[in-house]
């Protein structure tokens, strides 16, 4: 019994300090709304808080990030990443508990509520472990390094990601989720905190010993592997990889969970481009419409969720993700450029009216993405129940919008009903015996009338933390929307956010930043935010041809290239040559939700070389794509933003300099007659009328040269309309 009282104590402690929390912080703070109880941790007086918090909260109030603030009154003794966290586990001898999310995951929600929460919990993680949380968005690099880990000691990983490491940051245990107590195999949080615990005052050398096989393990994996390049077989093998993996019945790559991954579909229309392969167009064409019609899509609201939990689209994990968005977008368009269907445009239209909508932040920019969770039960804020619907919309228009959306008295989730087609507009109103104009008009009136009721309900959260190379995704989607549509709208969108990261995202050395919240800009910029932003800002050159962008895309580049290469292998490390030192150096080319940071720049440092003709950035981005192409050759598919790179690289390429004053009305007109035509290897300069440029009797001009020969230089937009064809056949 006398052991046990000092843990008793302990245990006591954490209780009154739970009930004590509870008393003292107000309503809101206990919100159901997780929006309203984050903004209250924001707008709290902390001048008068203690450095760890106090009795009420823990070091995470401090914290910038919304997803560490969602912690901030665990009683777990939470740090931030940061020296002195590993400088209290030496002192102490104590192992280091890292734990890994983001704000908008829905698992991460789950077990801070079932674990994080709980006082006992807290007290045994407080007692053995000095406990640091970090947001994955934020610190992509430790997110990078600590999920290689999880695969090498477990072969899977996921978020939450917990790891227990060693003062030094050496790892020796990892896992995903654990619940409060053990069930289905999993074992419980408490149970596996006090078996390392043991193992770490009995076994030290054997976990130390552990420790040294998975760094020499990590080692191994993040090396890239240099090899000459080949011809275009590598793209063909990429396409027949993709062509494999597709689904025939229901769209999409595998089976459940199914993700909508862009980029292989972006890939795959470049393919076709090449090739003429129809069935590479085929499989894009039949996943962007499933995933249209699908559950994974908001019929309501627009905007795509996260994945898909089943095969047919139907059931979506429902966060919605800033980066997601801009790329689906982006699919869209180049096939409405393609195959000049509207329907496609209408659905890039419809994520941008999203975004503009939801997504962008008070102070600029664009938020990081939207929880699945409301009232800490997923998806409660996207589905209906019949009755409600019926209620809602009345008698007539009831049935019609149950048979489109399948809305039954049985539910197709959990008793309630996701909202998903199984067929298109025009196929429904075949069957129903009306025109698709009439069907549209009725549904836009039956939308109106449920989004009202909609949002009424307590709203998902949003992360409103601004990320530099996410915005620079979605910069580029805009700017392509603009082009494509010629929707004023987006260029503006797309050029405030631009502006916004140039003003907010910057130190006051000039040095690009990663995250943007509460007025701060935090964390120097990785390789991605780099390389994303320079991207964003070539398609906004590309659509206005304003020299600014031009210019902050080259000197981006250069500190780009100054901080971030590889003098002795080729390629870019992830983090800057002043970033901190984790357990190695990365230099990561696979592709993941976004596209690797390697394989965006190979492509930037090959478009901008073109665009101003220098050789040295275009040897940049080859040796870029040599650097990795070892490892490209044995799984082409999970390097295809490198590959992109590689199409372009190969050629041939399409060059267009037009002449004239930019706010010319006809080259306005030509540049749009351009954007509406899917030619991936394209090249759009601007030159003042010269020596080497002219213009047609005082007219804006077009000089346009591919296949490799130049037309004759022509000024009107129909003149050019014709050249382009002839060069698409």
């Amino acid at each position: 019994m006398t052991y046990l009282q000092p843990r008793i104590r302990k245990m006591c402690k954490v209780k009154q300090r739970s009930r004590r929390r509870e008393r003292q912080m107000g309503s809101a703070c206990r919100e159901k709304d997780e929006t309203v109880r984050i903004r209250c941790f924001m707008e709290l007086d902390k001048s008068t808080l203690p450095a760890d918090g106090g009795p009420e909260f823990n070091r995470l109030i401090f914290a910038n990030s919304p997803y560490l603030l969602q912690h901030a009154d665990n009683p777990v003794d939470w740090y931030e990443w940061g020296d002195a966290a590993f400088a209290r586990a030496q002192a102490e001898d104590k192992p280091v508990f890292l734990s890994i999310g983001y704000a908008t995951c829905h698992w991460c929600h789950v077990m801070a509520h079932e674990s994080f929460e709980d006082p006992t919990v807290g007290e045994v993680l407080n007692r053995h472990f000095v406990a640091i949380k970090v947001d994955r968005e934020e610190r992509p690099d430790i997110d990078s390094q600590y999920m290689a880990v999880a695969q090498i000691m477990t072969g899977s990983g996921g978020w939450p990601l917990q790891i227990i490491m060693t003062p030094e940051r050496k790892p020796f245990y990892s896992a995903t989720y654990l619940p409060r107590q053990s069930r289905m195999g999993i074992p419980g949080i408490i149970t596996v905190l006090e078996k390392l615990a043991g193992l770490w005052r009995s076994e030290r050398n054997m976990l130390e010993q552990h420790t040294e096989k998975v760094l020499e393990a990590l080692a191994g994996m993040k090396t890239s592997s240099m090899a000459a390049l080949p011809g275009e077989e590598l793209l063909q093998a990429a396409g027949q990889q993709l062509e494999q993996m597709f689904d025939p019945i229901y769209g999409g790559f595998g089976e459940a969970p199914k993700f909508p991954m862009p980029l292989y579909l972006t890939f795959l229309l470049r393919y076709w481009r090449r090739t003429g392969q129809e069935t590479a167009l085929r499989i894009a064409e039949q996943t962007l419409t499933v995933m249209r019609q699908g559950g994974i899509y908001d019929q309501l609201g627009f905007g795509f969720h996260r994945y898909a939990t089943d095969r047919q689209w139907q059931v979506p994990h429902f966060e919605k993700m800033l980066y997601d968005q801009a790329q689906l977008a982006i699919a869209y368009l180049e096939m409405c450029q393609i195959t000049g269907e509207r329907k496609y445009c209408e659905v890039a239209e419809e994520i941008f009216t999203f975004v503009l909508r939801e997504l962008t932040a008070p102070d600029g920019g664009f938020c990081t993405g939207q929880d699945a969770d409301t009232e800490g039960v997923e998806g409660k804020y996207y589905v209906w129940t019949f009755d409600e619907v019926k209620r809602l919309l009345g008698g007539e228009a009831a049935p019609v919008f149950c048979r489109l959306f399948d809305v039954t008295p049985a539910g197709n989730f959990e008793g309630e009903n996701i909202l998903h087609r199984r067929e298109s507009l025009a196929q429904f109103a075949g069957r129903e015996g009306v025109t698709p104009e009439l069907l549209q008009a009725e549904l836009e009136r039956t939308i109106t009338v449920l989004l009202t009721a909609r949002e009424k309900r307590i709203r998902p959260f949003r992360d409103e933390k601004v990320l530099t190379a996410w915005n620079g995704l979605m910069i580029g989607a805009l700017a392509k929307g603009y082009g494509v549509t010629g929707e004023k709208r987006y260029l503006a969108a797309a050029e405030g956010c631009a502006a916004f990261i140039k003003e907010r995202l910057h130190d006051k050395s000039g040095r690009l930043m990663r995250s943007y919240h509460l007025g701060e800009a935090v964390i120097p910029g990785f390789l991605e935010d780099y390389a994303f932003f320079v991207g964003g800002l070539i398609e906004l050159y590309e659509v206005t041809l304003a020299q600014t962008h031009l210019a902050d895309a080259l000197g981006l580049t250069r500190e780009m290239l100054r901080l971030f290469s590889d003098s002795n292998a080729g390629g870019f490390f992830d983090t800057g040559a002043d970033a901190e030192q984790l357990l190695i150096k990365e230099k990561g080319c696979h592709d993941g939700v976004i596209p690797s940071g390697n394989g965006v720049a190979a492509l930037n440092l090959l478009r901008l070389g073109s665009i101003i003709g220098d050789d040295t950035l275009r040897q940049e981005g080859e040796r870029v794509i040599q650097a990795f192409m070892g490892g490209v050759v044995q799984q082409p598919a999970a390097y295809l933003q490198l590959l992109t790179a590689y199409d372009y690289y190969l050629g041939p390429r399409t060059e267009l300099t037009l002449v004239g004053p930019q706010d010319a009305e006809e080259l306005r007109r030509m540049l749009h007659a351009v954007k509406k035509r899917f030619i991936p290897r394209l090249v759009i300069r601007h030159a003042q009328e010269g020596d080497s440029f002219r213009m047609i009797e005082g007219e804006p001009t077009a000089n346009l040269c591919a296949r490799g020969a130049c037309r004759p230089p022509v000024s009107t937009v129909e003149e050019l309309e014709r050249q382009l064809d002839e060069v698409l056949r």
